[in-house]
């Protein structure tokens, strides 16, 4: 029996390899090129950028954790994080709640009394239940560090009103902060936050294409670059007829990793209704902005941004800090990121307008000189961030089961169409595995 596997990024990529494991007979179909879906790297004049964002090997979960560093081998050293928010013109630490004591007077003392409000509120039973995605936010971290931070940051990245998202999604997976972190914070003692992100890995050479390329290699033989999906149908024996227009793929099994936007036209009599719900769902892409500078950057990991003014990007990467080997000898690497939709703004600007935008505000920031900048280029990913607006939970559940009900299984971040990070794409690789051989 042979299972198709729809899609060649990091969740088809680690299907493919488990599943013949298992003894499976496997072939992996990607429209592109090259795989990796958001997982690619881009090497240019000796800088390597990871052109889906920037990534870094971490998680809460151990055995993800352990499978990701067995994969990559020796081909990865580790990192100290060290994490900041640009507000204000200062560097304050990351996550924001831990740093209170970096922010002006005035901002401190709005965001420890507005914290101490809504946590009496909260004991006294007198807090309204949230609504939405803002709601949530300001019953987490009351109304100082929401508004200074919290939803600026989150309206810029989501690029939507978070008061049009729905909370479902952090709602029990991130907890009130304790007020005794809060208060040690705001008076300057040490507090942590996000743990499990303190040490992280990346690959020495490659960037983060190289986890990619020890993914795949078990399966190389049994991928298909340049096979874009255009049909999906059941034959007589029931057995799938995967087409590109030109070829017939037969396989016993058909698991989705593709966007379910990409996967529904390929479909025969999709019920109207269910379009419709596909059409609802919402997602952003994504503009990364690869910059390589001469000498040295600031010492950071990566940084968030939540002020519009300094310019359209959410958050700054510094890969080489990442690895000594994505640069060139005497230089460094800036990625940056900004999130679009079709239409908008950011859309409609040409690759050079992005890096000057681009350039322009991190000269502002003082981390570059224009004249340092010795490469640039643009990447653009249509799909990247699933964005959870108050529709999302209705429209997804209808498109889901009617895949479910063609006998297609669907897995990954854009085919379950859930935000997913790496390590989370990979679990539910693991968790789908064990369904289908529970012994």
């Amino acid at each position: 029996m042979t299972t198709a596997i729809l899609g060649g990024g990091l969740t088809g990529l680690t299907l493919a390899r488990l599943l013949q494991e298992k003894g499976e007979d496997v072939i992996v179909l990607e429209q592109e090129e090259a795989i990796g879906g958001l997982c690619r790297s881009h090497t240019g004049d000796g800088y390597t950028f990871d052109i889906g964002g920037s990534h870094i090997i971490f998680s809460r979960d151990v055995e993800v954790l352990a499978w990701m560093r067995e994969v990559i081998g020796e081909n990865q050293d580790e990192r100290e994080r060290n994490t900041k928010i640009f507000y204000k013109g200062s560097y304050v630490k990351y996550p924001f709640e831990n740093g209170l004591s970096q922010l002006p007077e005035e901002d401190r003392f709005f965001c420890i009394n507005e914290f101490v409000r809504t946590l009496i509120e909260a004991e006294k039973g007198t807090l309204p239940a949230p609504q939405n995605f803002r709601d949530w936010i300001y019953t987490t971290f009351g109304k100082g560090i929401a508004e200074c931070y919290m939803v600026p940051y989150n309206e810029k990245i989501w690029n939507y009103p978070t008061e049009k998202m729905s909370y479902h999604w952090v709602d029990g997976r991130i907890p009130r902060p304790p007020v005794e972190d809060i208060i040690r914070s705001a008076i300057g003692i040490e507090t942590e936050g996000y743990t499990h992100q303190s040490v992280f890995s990346y690959p020495v050479t490659g960037g983060i294409e190289a986890l990619i390329g020890a993914v795949a290699a078990p399966v190389q033989e049994r991928i298909r670059t340049g096979f874009k999906v255009t049909s999906v149908t059941r034959d007589d024996d029931g057995a799938f007829l995967i087409s590109d227009g030109r070829e017939n793929i037969r396989a016993e099994n058909c698991i989705s990793t593709i966007p379910l936007q990409h996967l529904l036209p390929c479909l025969a009599a999709v019920p109207e209704d269910v379009m419709s719900a596909c059409t609802a769902l919402r997602y952003n892409s994504l503009a990364c902005i690869c910059l390589g500078v001469r000498g040295d950057v600031a010492p950071y990991s990566w940084l968030y941004i939540p002020q519009k003014e300094l310019g359209m990007f959410n958050r700054i990467s510094f890969p080489s800090n990442y690895s000594t080997e994505v640069a060139p000898e005497n230089c460094s690497s800036i990625l940056a990121e900004i999130t679009y939709n079709d239409g908008d703004a950011v859309s409609n600007m040409p690759d050079d307008e992005l890096i000057s935008h681009t350039v322009d505000g991190l000269t502002e920031m003082g981390l570059l000189t224009p004249s340092d900048v010795t490469y640039a280029s643009v990447f653009r990913q249509k799909f990247a961030y699933v964005v959870y607006d108050l529709e999302y939970q209705d429209n997804v559940v209808v498109v889901r089961n009617f895949a479910e009900s063609m006998g297609i299984q669907q897995v990954g971040r854009f085919a379950e169409f859930e935000y997913l990070n790496m390590d989370g794409c990979i679990r539910h690789v693991f968790d789908f595995i064990e369904k289908l051989n529970p012994d």
